[in-house]
């Protein structure tokens, strides 16, 4: 079993590409076969993986995710953080704080146009952690 820490700094609201690290990881696990998985430790953002060819899925999605669980919305009574607050432990709820992906002569073996991406569900920079652990 191997394990790594990875940390990404986010600029706010939206998804980021981490298909690369991913793989980078992966190939120095020096595990040929096996699993690869991504856990990101914290409430407001998620783990999403997707279409990697045309940034507009990316794109549709959030504008799906705000029309569904939107900013301000009186419903929240938890708004200690702002208006985006509670939204984003919604949407973290939503999607996913884990994914498992099979490894394959050392790499993620994701299809042609999958990508693992972070997605940030707040509208301020954070900084995210995530343990990558592949067996």
């Amino acid at each position: 079993m191997y394990q790594h820490q990875l940390t990404i700094t986010t600029k706010g609201r939206g998804s980021y590409n981490i298909t690369r690290d991913i793989q980078d990881i992966v190939a120095n696990a020096g595990i040929a076969t096996g699993l690869c998985h991504i856990f990101v430790h914290h409430t407001s953002a998620s783990l999403m993986l997707c279409e990697n060819a045309d940034p507009a899925v990316r794109s549709d999605m959030e504008r799906f995710m705000a029309r569904l669980v939107p900013d301000g919305d009186p419903l929240f009574e938890h708004i200690d953080e702002g208006p985006d607050d509670m939204p984003a432990h919604v949407r973290t709820i939503l999607t996913q704080s884990g994914l498992t992906i099979p490894v394959s002569s050392s790499r993620a073996d994701l299809g042609t146009w999958q990508g693992v991406y972070l997605w940030e569900h707040r509208t301020q920079a954070h900084t995210r952690r995530m343990t990558v652990s592949v067996q």
